[in-house]
C-alpha cells in the first residue's frame, strides 16, 4: 500500500492531522492499535483547544453530545487561601479579550467522536499495531510495518510519517528522534478516577464560578488535585504528588485517592463528603519528558509524542490538536516540492511548537516556585490578560508579552538563587 502521509495513532492528535490533511486534498492513512472507546485523562479543554474543535468542523457533534460547558478554572491555594480564577476568553478581531466557552469532555467518548468523524469523512483507518519503520538504502524513512489482529504483517509506504502515538513516543523508541529526556516534573505520580455525588460549583455562592468549571487545589510544590465536572453527575478527580510521598503512605491506589481527597485541601474536602467511586482507580507516573529533535527529512512528531510537561493546567490536549492542525501547512509544502530539497523541511514547525511549549514551561515554573506572587499577577491587570492568553493556549507569538516577561524574571531569580 502507498499513501502520501502515514499517521501513527488515532487519538486527538492523529485525527486532527488527518481531518486537516483531507481538507487540503492530501491522502493519508491512520493506524491505531487500541480499541475505542478507551479510558483517558486530559478531560478539560482550554479556550484554544475549543477553537481547534470548531476549526475541525465538529462543534455540532460536541453540542449533540451535550458536553459540560466550561467558562473558566479556579485554583485554590494551600488551606483554600489565595485563590485565583482564570476565565476562558478569546481575542476578537480587534485583539480585545472577550468571553468564550469551551468544554469538559469524557475522553473515552470525545476521542471516539473524533475517530467516528474521521470515518464519516471517508478517511482510511487501519486497526493494527505499528511494529517498525521501513528505511531506504540511505537510512531515510520510507514507510511503516504493521501487524493486524490475525498476526499478519503488512507494509504501508508513505512520503511523510507523522507520529501521533502520544505517551508511547513510537519514533523516539525506534531511535529516529533525538534522545527522550526526563522533564522537570518527572518524579510524580497521578492517582485518579471518576465519582458521583460530589458538590459542583454553585454560581450564587461564588460569582466567578459556573457549575461545570474546573477546580484545582494546591497543597505544596508538585502536590495538588483536580476536580473536573463531566457528564451527568460524574466528576473526574485526581491527585498528583511526588512519587516518594505516595510510596511512603503504603496504601492501595484507592485508599490513597480517597484519603487525599479528604485531607489535601479543605475546599476539595467539602465537595467530596458523599463522593461515590464509579470507575476503577488509575495511576500514571513519570509522565514529564522532552524530545528536542522531533522532526526529520520526511517525518515529525505531534504533541505528547515529543513532549509532555505537566497536566495541572490542561494544556496537553490543546498541544496535540493545535500542533496537528499546524503541521498540515508544512506537510503540504513538502509534498508540493516547496521544501522537499531541504535537509530539515519541518524545522520551522519544530521551533514554533517548542516556542509554545517553552511558554507553558515558564508559566509552570513560575507557578510552582512562586505561587503567591503568581496569584497576585493573575489579579493585576498589567499582566492578567497575558496570563489568560497563556492559559488559553495562545503561546506561539515570537515577541514575549509583558506577562511572559515578568514570569521569566521570576524564573531567572530562581536560577540565580540556586547558583548562590
Amino acid at each position: 500500500m502507498r499513501t502520501q502521509v502515514a499517521i501513527i495513532g488515532c487519538g486527538p492528535a492523529g485525527t486532527s492531522v488527518a481531518i486537516s490533511l483531507q481538507e487540503h486534498g492530501i491522502e493519508c492513512v491512520m493506524i491505531e492499535k487500541k480499541q475505542f472507546p478507551r479510558f483517558h485523562i486530559g478531560e478539560s479543554m482550554t479556550g484554544e483547544c475549543g477553537a481547534s474543535v470548531r476549526a475541525l468542523g465538529v462543534e455540532a457533534k460536541m453540542k449533540e453530545s451535550n458536553y459540560p460547558i466550561k467558562w473558566g478554572a479556579k485554583m485554590y491555594g494551600k488551606g483554600g487561601q489565595n485563590a485565583f480564577y482564570v476565565p476562558v476568553m478569546k481575542r476578537d478581531k480587534m485583539g480585545k479579550l472577550v468571553k468564550q466557552s469551551t468544554w469538559q469532555v469524557r475522553r473515552s467518548d470525545f476521542d471516539k467522536m473524533l475517530l467516528d468523524a474521521s470515518r464519516e469523512r471517508g478517511l482510511k483507518i487501519i486497526d493494527a499495531e505499528v511494529d517498525n519503520v521501513i528505511r531506504n538504502e540511505d537510512g531515510s524513512l520510507n514507510g511503516l510495518i504493521y501487524s493486524t489482529k490475525d498476526g499478519k504483517e503488512h507494509k504501508v509506504y508513505a512520503d511523510v510519517i507523522v507520529d501521533c502515538s502520544g505517551l508511547n513516543t513510537f519514533l523516539a523508541n525506534k531511535k529516529i528522534t533525538s534522545k527522550k529526556e526526563r522533564g522537570v516534573y518527572d518524579n510524580q505520580i497521578a492517582i485518579f478516577s471518576h465519582f458521583k455525588g460530589c458538590v459542583r460549583p454553585k454560581p450564587l455562592e461564588d460569582e466567578e464560578l459556573m457549575p461545570d468549571d474546573t477546580l484545582l487545589f494546591y497543597l505544596k510544590k508538585h502536590h495538588w488535585a483536580w476536580f473536573i465536572p463531566l457528564d451527568g453527575d460524574t466528576v473526574s478527580i485526581g491527585i498528583v504528588t511526588p512519587t516518594s510521598y505516595y510510596k511512603s503512605k503504603n496504601e492501595t491506589k484507592q485508599e490513597f485517592l480517597l484519603g487525599e481527597m479528604k485531607s489535601l485541601n479543605p475546599k476539595l474536602a467539602e465537595r467530596v463528603l458523599d463522593a461515590e467511586l464509579v470507575e476503577d482507580v488509575h495511576a500514571c507516573s513519570n509522565y514529564s519528558y522532552q524530545i528536542h529533535d522531533f522532526t526529520g527529512k520526511n517525518w515529525l512528531c505531534i504533541g505528547d509524542a515529543h513532549r509532555f510537561i505537566d497536566p495541572i493546567f490542561s494544556l496537553g490536549l490543546h498541544f496535540s490538536m493545535s500542533e496537528g492542525r499546524k503541521a498540515v501547512k508544512v506537510i503540504s509544502d513538502y509534498l508540493d516540492g516547496k521544501s522537499a530539497d531541504m535537509d530539515a523541511p519541518f524545522l520551522a514547525h519544530q521551533n514554533e511548537c517548542e516556542r509554545g511549549m517553552d511558554v507553558i514551561q515558564d508559566l509552570l515554573d513560575a507557578f510552582w516556585d512562586y505561587p503567591l506572587a503568581f496569584s497576585l499577577y493573575m489579579k493585576d491587570k498589567k499582566y492578567s490578560d497575558d496570563l489568560i492568553d497563556m492559559f488559553a493556549g495562545r503561546v506561539y507569538d515570537i515577541e514575549p508579552s509583558e506577562g511572559l516577561k515578568v514570569l521569566r524574571r521570576l524564573n531567572q531569580k530562581e536560577h540565580l538563587n540556586a547558583a548562590v
